[in-house]
Parts: C-alpha cells; structure tokens; sequence
C-alpha cells in the first residue's frame, strides 16, 4: 500500500506506524516499500537504529523519562508520549519540560478537539488525533466531506501554534 500511495499521492509524506513495526524485518520491509517517516509503538533501540541507517525518520512510544531519553539517545527525531491522559495528561507534558525540554514530544493517547490546545500549550511539539478526526462511521461510510469539516475546525483553532 504505500508503494501505491508514495505514487497515487506524490506530494504527501507517507510513513507506517505503530501496529505494523514490531519487529527490524517489517522496518526493513516500510524502507523498501518507500516510506518517508515511521511510529513505532514502544522503544525498540534495534527498530529505531535500523530507521537512522536508512536515514528514516523514526517516532517511537515513551512514556516515562527513561524510555523517552533511551528512545532520543538511540537516534529517535521526536517522541510520542503514550498514553498521556493516562499518566497524567498536560501537566505531564509540562512537568517533562524542565529534565526533557530539549526533547521534541508528540502527546498521543485522549487528545480531543477541546483539549489539544492545552497540550500545545503545556510543551507538545505536536498532538496526535486519530479517532477525533477520522470516527470509525465517518471512516466505515466515506464521510470525507465531515471529516474535512472536522480537521478544518481544528486547524482554525490551533493555528497560532
């Protein structure tokens, strides 16, 4: 699929993530296949160095200072903080900021339209929204047209970051 996207879409960045790295060998396969970045579910320091050989950007899943800096020390671009509502939502990202600024961090994990703001705020380089943006009917029924409307109210309302 992303062979066919990388053509069928030449001026979006097409990565993989999550479910589909788990092990070096599906990495090796998204580097061939053409992708451009690649998220991973949890800090793997082979993954992540198989990504920077390739020079791949890679996105690991951290969720405490250990991992985060294991995760950046291996050669990670940025981190996804996951699952952040669960570990204390914004303020963890703030309270990460004083040991970790230096750290770029992507709050994953209970982001919604109402609160991303607050993660912006807080230190997040960047929030991620999956199920706000893309429901699973809207997706099930080819709703692009709500779902556009969607991503364009929430870009209207973070456009200052």
């Amino acid at each position: 699929m992303i062979s066919q996207l990388r053509i069928e879409l030449p001026n979006c960045t097409i990565g993989a993530g999550t479910h589909a790295l788990l092990k070096q060998s599906q990495v090796k396969e998204m580097i061939t296949a053409g992708c451009q970045f690649i998220f991973t579910s949890y800090v793997n320091p082979l993954i992540i160095n198989t990504a920077v050989e390739s020079n791949l950007p890679v996105i690991p899943s951290a969720l405490t200072p250990t991992e985060i800096v294991k995760a950046w020390q291996s050669g990670a671009v940025c981190i996804k903080v996951f699952p952040i509502q669960s570990f204390g939502g914004k303020s963890y990202i703030k309270n990460l900021q004083g040991p970790l600024g230096h750290i770029p961090l992507i709050a994953a994990g209970g982001i919604t339209l109402e609160n991303a703001e607050e993660f912006l705020t807080a230190g997040a380089l960047a929030i991620e929204l999956n199920r706000q943006l893309f429901p699973k009917k809207l997706v099930a029924n080819g709703n692009w047209e709500e779902i556009s409307q969607k991503a364009a109210q929430f870009t209207k309302k973070i456009v200052r970051f």
